[in-house]
């Protein structure tokens, strides 16, 4: 049993490491009427946030607005990590991401 819970916890075989430098992670916290969106973004000293409506093409060119911005900084931007509570709109938001690569 002990064995099983072992190989259960170690997420480090499952999970691709975590680069920061080529990274740009977001988070959103989810409401009906807007979602808030922070980032952190490789190469901008700033934690920028926005505010945007529940609207998933506004918050992809956010991302790409984002990226963009690492890029003039710099770094190169290989993975887009993104969280937020999987809640009323998470399963369907993460798997329309998961298709535009994020």
């Amino acid at each position: 049993m002990e064995h099983h819970m072992q190989k259960l916890n170690d997420l480090s075989r499952f999970l691709t490491p975590l680069k920061p430098d080529g990274t740009l992670i977001a988070v959103i916290e989810m409401s009906l009427s807007n979602w808030l969106v922070a980032g952190i973004v490789p190469g901008v000293e700033r934690q920028p946030s926005k505010k945007l409506e529940v609207d998933e093409n506004a918050l992809l060119k956010l991302l790409n607005r984002w990226r963009e911005e690492a890029r003039r900084a710099g770094h190169g931007i290989e993975r887009i990590a993104v969280a937020f509570e999987a809640g009323r709109d998470g399963f369907w938001l993460a798997r329309w991401l998961r298709a535009r690569d994020i």
